[in-house]
């Protein structure tokens, strides 16, 4: 009784810890934070300094002086700096209490499906030492797939795709775990990079990451346009011939062909997991069809893309971009029916 009621005085909470931006569920009062996964470090005498996280520090890419780095402590969605992810953490943690609490929170936060033995031990360490009182573990695809309404914990098949800022990760879900699960480094920052990549190639121009973010965001598809070049957008860059900054107007049928190779990697990962998923199990998932989430399935055409290669239904979450947390936020509202599911 004591425990439940000191359990009450606390406020637990959920994180989704992407590569691109962290989201944040508090028990009670659902998303309460998304910031971009960016901290920025002093650097001075060899002594490390956190100067601002979140929003702040990605302000600061690509505009700080020497001796101030703007980062992004993870990489494919594990920790790759543990000083910068604790940081991190502890920050989001302190913004996302409502107020002072007696205990600290027990927070569940989410791993790749792929992520080592080490890895989900630093993700862990790094959730204790920013103040967690316990630390569980989920694996992304498990929760997008619960945030996605998805029956994991029945004897039924169930098949998510959660494609991120770092990796994108494909599951067959049944019975509470994963009968197939795997990862591969592609996700949205892979995507830039293809178009920034494409635009080097071709047109001898440099652009920045932020840039051809914008360009994916506001023209980026899968499918070649039928009118031929399709949308185009005006960009500026840096001539790689003259040294001088200059405009482009580059089009859709451009970055359909630059982002051609992710693209396939992915539908060559999903072939792969309906190649290794039992046939029980395979005729569920032709009935019921696989289900997309994450940001980087808001790729258009990518869901007609995977349709035509797989010949299965194909549907979007209802919020693709938080079905991470909100499942990882439903395991630790009903931690006892969840808890199957979750690493300690």
């Amino acid at each position: 009784m004591f425990l439940r009621l000191f359990g009450a005085w606390s406020e637990d909470i959920a994180i989704d810890l992407g590569t691109a931006n962290t989201l944040v569920y508090a028990r009670g009062r659902d998303i309460v934070l998304n910031e971009p996964s960016v901290v920025a470090i002093v650097e001075q005498g060899g002594e490390r300094r956190v100067l601002a996280v979140g929003e702040e520090a990605r302000q600061m890419v690509g505009r700080t002086p020497g001796n101030i780095r703007a980062i992004r402590p993870l990489r494919s969605g594990v920790i790759a700096d543990f000083e910068a992810a604790e940081a991190m953490i502890k920050h989001f943690i302190r913004k996302a209490q409502s107020r002072r609490r007696l205990t600290q929170p027990r927070v569940v936060i989410s791993v790749p499906s792929g992520a080592t033995a080490v890895e989900r031990r630093a993700t862990k360490e790094a959730a204790l030492e920013a103040g967690a009182r316990e630390a569980y573990l989920i694996e992304e695809p498990m929760a997008a797939a619960i945030g996605a309404d998805l029956p994991v914990q029945r004897a039924t098949g169930s098949m998510v795709i959660d494609a991120g800022g770092g990796t994108t990760q494909v599951a067959v879900l049944s019975l509470g775990g994963a009968v197939f699960a795997r990862s591969i480094p592609v996700g949205g920052y892979v995507m830039d990079e293809a178009i920034a990549a494409y635009i080097r190639r071709e047109h001898r121009m440099l652009v920045g990451e932020a840039t051809a973010e914008r360009i994916k965001k506001a023209i980026g598809g899968v499918l070649l346009p039928e009118d031929g070049s399709g949308a185009v957008l005006e960009i500026a860059g840096r001539d790689l011939l003259t040294g001088v900054p200059r405009s482009l107007a580059i089009s859709e049928r451009e970055v359909a062909e630059a982002l051609a190779e992710p693209v396939s990697a992915i539908v060559d990962l999903v072939r792969l997991a309906l190649e290794n998923t039992a046939p029980e199990l395979a005729a569920d998932i032709v009935d019921k069809g696989i289900v997309l989430t994450g940001g980087g399935c808001l790729l258009r055409g990518l869901d007609v893309v995977l349709r035509q290669s797989t010949g299965l239904p194909v549907t979007m979450a209802e919020d693709p971009l938080t079905c991470v947390v909100r499942g990882a936020g439903r395991a630790l509202e009903r931690f006892e029916n969840y808890k199957q599911v979750l690493q300690d």
